[in-house]
C-alpha cells in the first residue's frame, strides 16, 4: 500500500492542471415537477424499499448517488482545522462539525439521485479544498457505494448502503454504513454513521427534509466520543433541524458542548459554560435534549407532517467563550431553478474536454441519462435510463449463466483495520490510471 501512495502522488503531479473556474448554473433550468403525478407511482410502493423499484426519471436530479455522497466533502476544510488543533477535544469539535455539515446540502433537495450502475465510478479533484476523491459502485444487490478521499492532512473512506422506504406521507432514507476518518498528523482514527433522513409531505403539501437520530463519533486512539442528537421537530416544530450534544473524554466526563443546526451552523463551548447557561435560562433548559454518559435520552414525540417551517432563533446561544465551528455557505440565488443545488453540487457533473481526457469510461459524468436530464431533455433521459437498466440486467443474467463472479476494479472486500469489521477497502490501483479493466457499462 505504501508503494501505491508513492506512485499515486507522483502521477497526480503529472495530471493536467484543471481550471478552477467552476460553473454557477446548469445548462438549462429544471422542469416543473407539478406537471407529474407522483401518487400514481408511489401508491404502489408503500412499505417497500424504493432502491429495488424502477422510478420515472422525473423523480431524479441530474446526479448519480456516487456524486451525491461526494457532497460529504463540501466543507473538507473543517478536517484541516481539526488536524491543526493540539487538544483532542478541540479536534473532535471540528470532526463533529464536519459530520454535521455533511448533511446540510440535503435541505430542499427532493430529487432522487440516479442509482449507480454496477462498476460505475466517480472521481473529483479539488485542489482548492485540498482533497482528491474516488468512488465506485461495488455491489448492485444490495446497492453499495464505496469511496476513498485522500488529502495531505487526512484520509476519509467508507461504504454506504442506502435504504429508502415510502410510508404514505413520507420517505425515510437510512444511510447504512460506517465511515472512517484518519488524521495523519495525530495518528488518530474516527468512525461514525450518518443519521436518518426523512422527506415529508410526499403526496400533499410542501415537501421538506428532516434529519433525526443520534450520531456517535469515536476517536479510537484517545477514546474521546462525541454524541450528537439531531432533533425531531415535535408538534410545534420548536426543535426542528437543531443539533445538540457533548464531547466526552476517555473517563466519560463531559468536556465540550455542541449546539446549532444541521442547516446553518454549529457552535462549541466548554461544557461547564454550557451547563451554567442552561441554569440561567430554564426555558431553554426544559426543552434541551440530554445526552448523559454517551447515551441518548431522546424524546419520542411524533412529528407534525404539515410543518414546513423551521425555528432556528435559538441556535446561537451567545454563550461567553463559544466558538463558531461551521457556518453553511449561502446557496446561489437561482438555486430553485437548478434542483436546489448548492454551489458545490452545481460543479459535480461538469464535464469539460480537459477533464474528459483523464477520466475512466465508467465515470458518472459520462452517463448519458444523467447528461440528458441535466440538459432538460426528459424523454431522452428516460429512454437512456431504461436502456442502461436493461443492459445491466442482460449483463447480470449472462454472468449468472456463466457463473462469473463480479469483482470491483478499485475496491476489495476486506477488514477495516480501525473497526476490525468487514468493509470495502480502496486498493490504490486507481492512481495508475490504467483503464483496461474497466467494464463497458454505458
Amino acid at each position: 500500500m505504501m508503494a501505491h501512495k508513492a506512485e499515486k502522488n507522483q502521477e497526480r503531479e503529472e495530471l493536467p492542471k484543471l481550471i478552477l473556474n467552476y460553473r454557477t448554473k446548469l445548462p438549462v433550468p429544471m422542469f416543473d415537477r407539478n406537471n407529474f403525478s407522483f401518487w400514481s407511482i408511489l401508491k404502489q410502493c408503500i412499505g417497500k424499499e424504493l432502491s429495488k423499484i424502477t422510478m420515472p426519471v422525473v423523480f431524479n436530479e441530474p446526479l448519480s448517488f456516487l456524486q451525491r455522497i461526494t457532497e460529504y466533502m463540501e466543507y473538507a476544510t473543517l478536517l484541516n482545522m481539526a488536524s491543526s488543533m493540539d487538544n483532542p477535544a478541540d479536534r473532535m469539535m471540528y470532526v463533529a462539525a464536519f459530520a454535521v455539515s455533511s448533511v446540510s446540502s440535503n435541505w430542499e433537495r427532493i430529487g432522487k439521485p440516479f442509482n449507480p450502475l454496477l462498476g460505475e465510478t466517480y472521481e473529483l479533484d479539488r485542489p482548492d479544498l485540498g482533497f482528491h476523491l474516488v468512488s465506485e459502485q461495488v455491489s448492485h444487490h444490495p446497492p453499495i457505494s464505496a469511496f476513498y478521499v485522500e488529502s495531505q492532512n487526512f484520509t476519509f473512506h467508507g461504504s454506504v448502503h442506502p435504504k429508502l422506504k415510502f410510508w404514505g406521507k413520507s420517505v425515510d432514507i437510512c444511510p447504512k454504513g460506517i465511515v472512517t476518518l484518519e488524521l495523519k498528523k495525530h495518528g488518530e482514527s474516527y468512525t461514525w454513521q450518518n443519521v436518518n433522513c426523512c422527506v415529508h409531505n410526499v403526496i400533499v403539501g410542501k415537501l421538506w427534509v428532516e434529519h433525526y437520530g443520534v450520531m456517535e463519533i469515536v476517536n479510537h486512539k484517545t477514546k474521546h466520543k462525541a454524541v450528537l442528537n439531531f432533533k425531531q421537530g415535535g408538534w410545534f416544530g420548536r426543535d426542528l433541524h437543531k443539533v445538540e450534544g457533548f464531547i466526552y473524554d476517555s473517563s466519560k466526563r463531559k468536556v465540550k458542548a455542541l449546539y446549532g443546526s444541521w442547516l446553518l451552523d454549529l457552535f462549541g463551548v466548554d461544557s461547564d459554560a454550557y451547563e451554567e447557561h442552561l441554569q440561567n435560562f430554564p426555558v431553554e433548559a426544559s426543552s434541551k435534549h440530554s445526552v448523559e454518559n454517551g447515551e441518548s435520552k431522546s424524546n419520542k414525540d411524533d412529528i407534525e407532517d404539515n410543518i414546513p417551517t423551521h425555528h432556528l432563533s435559538l441556535s446561537d446561544l451567545n454563550i461567553p467563550g463559544q466558538v463558531l465551528l461551521w457556518k453553511a455557505t449561502p446557496r446561489p440565488e437561482n438555486t430553485h431553478l437548478y434542483f436546489s443545488f448548492t454551489s458545490f453540487a452545481l460543479c459535480l457533473n461538469e464535464l469539460t474536454e480537459e477533464i474528459r481526457t483523464i477520466l475512466p469510461p465508467t465515470d458518472a459524468r459520462l452517463r448519458p441519462d444523467i447528461r440528458k436530464l441535466e440538459e432538460g431533455n426528459i424523454d431522452a433521459a428516460a429512454e437512456e435510463k431504461n436502456r442502461l437498466e436493461e443492459k445491466q440486467r442482460t449483463v447480470r443474467k449472462d454472468r449468472k449463466k456463466h457463473k462469473d463472479e463480479w469483482s470491483p476494479v478499485w475496491f476489495q472486500f476486506g477488514i477495516n483495520p480501525v473497526t476490525q469489521k468487514e468493509d470495502w477497502m480502496f486498493t490504490g490501483e486507481y492512481w495508475r490510471r490504467n483503464w483496461s479493466k474497466c467494464p463497458e457499462i454505458f
